[in-house]
């Protein structure tokens, strides 16, 4: 198949650039930051946030090459920037918006990354499946930016006969998130910060309870469902992606400072906006639909992580330098960001 991968220089569209080239596939992506991991696919540098006008080759008069379905990964997604930016939550829905657009004028199915957020911080459910998310207890702009990109899919469909799958990632960590300009995601703030013999800060209390999900486990199912949905065999269907067991993210600490042979330096403090505390992901539809048995729970998964973040760091001792937590962060924009070029990747 021809992909069309938006959000191809993040970590999972890195990931699944590279596995969907293992299998045989071909790959052209589109993302606003260059990709510094692989030059493996060709990707155009351009932002999709913008109010464009119609164009059924591309997006704001940019031709794309011809595809047969596209992933759309690009978001901001970073939740405590957008409760700081609420406005970045509205260039996702934004963003979802003009790949759609492309997407039926194209006659394109689509996979849409949406988020276990979703499903908002009540603690009502045993496990959640596909069926309980409640909107009304949307926790941050991040999460109703997710579900306003659900809501525009459904409706494609609806309205257009758009053929769709849209996953609910959870967690998703390990290779390619740990450079400076990831610094965001737990797992990798964690690891940089014990290596340095900092202390952390575990933020929703002792019981905080999340569904950490390896990423080859997440390319794993989209794969799967990129497969699935282009034969025409599952369509237009919601889908949890995680690994569907719950670690408090103490236990994660603590996993962390035993691989790196240290003792975590560990305050406990209470919620912070727009944070979910508890959840595990029911797996049910995935495993039916799509077959999907991910294989590396937390305790392996970050042993992964580590050993790769100890090999990114050795090829970049520049990094070893103090970081902010994202919630911690001043507000800077870059004035480049709202800008777009080409790059020719061959």
């Amino acid at each position: 198949m021809r992909v069309l991968l938006t959000g191809s220089s993040g970590q999972i569209g890195t990931n699944l650039a590279l596995r969907l080239l293992q299998d045989g596939h071909q790959v052209f992506g589109v993302d606003k930051r260059q990709n510094t991991w692989t030059d493996d696919f060709r990707y155009l540098l351009q932002d999709l946030a913008g109010h464009y006008a119609p164009f059924p080759g591309g997006i704001n008069g940019v031709e794309y090459p011809e595809v047969d379905l596209v992933v759309h990964l690009a978001a901001h997604a970073k939740v405590h920037q957008l409760v700081r930016q609420p406005h970045r939550a509205l260039e996702n829905a934004v963003m979802t918006f003009n790949v759609l657009e492309y997407a039926r004028q194209q006659r394109l199915p689509i996979v849409f990354s949406s988020s276990r957020e979703v499903y908002g911080d009540v603690h009502r459910f045993e496990e959640y499946g596909e069926a309980v998310a409640d909107f009304a207890y949307t926790e941050s702009t991040y999460s109703a930016s997710k579900i306003a990109g659900e809501a525009f899919i459904y409706s494609y469909a609806r309205c257009y006969g758009l053929p769709y799958l849209v996953f609910r990632f959870s967690n998703v960590y390990g290779r390619f998130d740990n450079d400076l300009n990831r610094m965001v995601r737990v797992i990798p703030l964690f690891i940089h910060s014990m290596l340095r013999g900092e202390p952390i800060t575990v933020y929703g209390g002792r019981d905080k309870t999340l569904d950490f999900t390896y990423v080859d486990d997440c390319v794993d199912g989209i794969t799967r469902g990129i497969e699935e949905l282009a034969e025409g065999r599952v369509v237009n269907q919601t889908i949890n992606l995680a690994y569907g067991h719950g670690n408090t993210l103490v236990h994660c600490a603590e996993r962390i400072a035993a691989e790196l042979g240290t003792e975590p330096q560990m305050t406990i403090a209470p919620s912070l906006l727009g944070e979910v505390t508890h959840y595990v992901a029911d797996l049910t539809k995935a495993r039916e639909l799509l077959g999907y048995a991910p294989r590396v729970p937390l305790d392996e998964g970050i042993g992964r992580a580590v050993a790769w973040f100890r090999e990114h760091r050795a090829a970049h001792p520049e990094e070893n330098v103090p970081v902010t937590a994202d919630h911690e962060a001043a507000s800077v924009e870059d004035a480049a960001e709202h800008g777009w070029k080409r790059v020719a990747a061959s």
